[in-house]
């Protein structure tokens, strides 16, 4: 399916939406567990088993909308289809915590690995075609390689160390605050490499 003018609003709502919604369904159902079949589950695990399925959900509107989905879209859906499913039937928050450090060591790992080869697979990585000349790709990509391996290390260093709530709020939020923070820190090396007249 060819690539489709979809717009970016509705991309990011179908991208953020799950996430908004776990974190609903985790302050909605606060304190109240749920038993089935003689095994309470509490609101950690009700929340997932409505994210799982909400994010194959939105991949698949994501995929209509835009006619494609991205690799980091389709492994960050893999992740978390496997990942919820073992947290919800094994009734163990664990598993859905380690997800995102797994993501990011993977992906931190990819990058590594690209650049001992003298090869930069971040454009290909995010699936998308950009402005950015290859001196630019080339200082971003080692930011960003940096920037993964410290979210992986710092979502440990959460999940281990505080609350289910605590981490929650870390997830929901403190993750979005880190990438725009990022983003934001990108901006001169965009305006310096970047050719966006077109």
């Amino acid at each position: 399916m060819s690539d489709k003018n979809a717009s970016p609003l509705v991309t990011s709502i179908l991208e953020i939406g799950p996430v908004v919604v776990f974190f609903a369904v985790f302050i909605w159902r606060k304190g109240e567990t749920v038993i089935l079949n003689g095994v309470e589950y509490s609101n950690f695990i009700q929340a997932t088993a409505v994210f799982v399925p909400l994010m194959i959900f939105a991949t698949f509107l994501a995929w209509l909308v835009n006619g494609r989905v991205s690799k980091m879209q389709l492994l960050t859906l893999i992740m978390v289809t496997v990942f919820g499913a073992l947290t919800i039937f094994l009734n163990d928050e664990r598993f859905i915590k380690m997800k995102p450090t797994l993501i990011y060591l993977l992906f931190g790992g990819v990058l590594t690995f690209g650049h001992l080869r003298g090869k930069n697979y971040l454009g290909s990585l995010m699936g998308e075609r950009s402005p950015i000349r290859d001196e630019g790709w080339a200082i971003i990509s080692r930011r960003v390689t940096i920037f993964f391996f410290a979210l992986a290390f710092l979502n440990e260093a959460i999940w281990r160390t505080q609350t289910n709530e605590v981490w929650v709020y870390f997830k929901t939020f403190g993750l979005t605050a880190a990438l725009f923070i990022f983003m934001v820190f990108q901006y001169p090396v965009l305006k310096k490499y970047g050719d966006f007249e077109d």
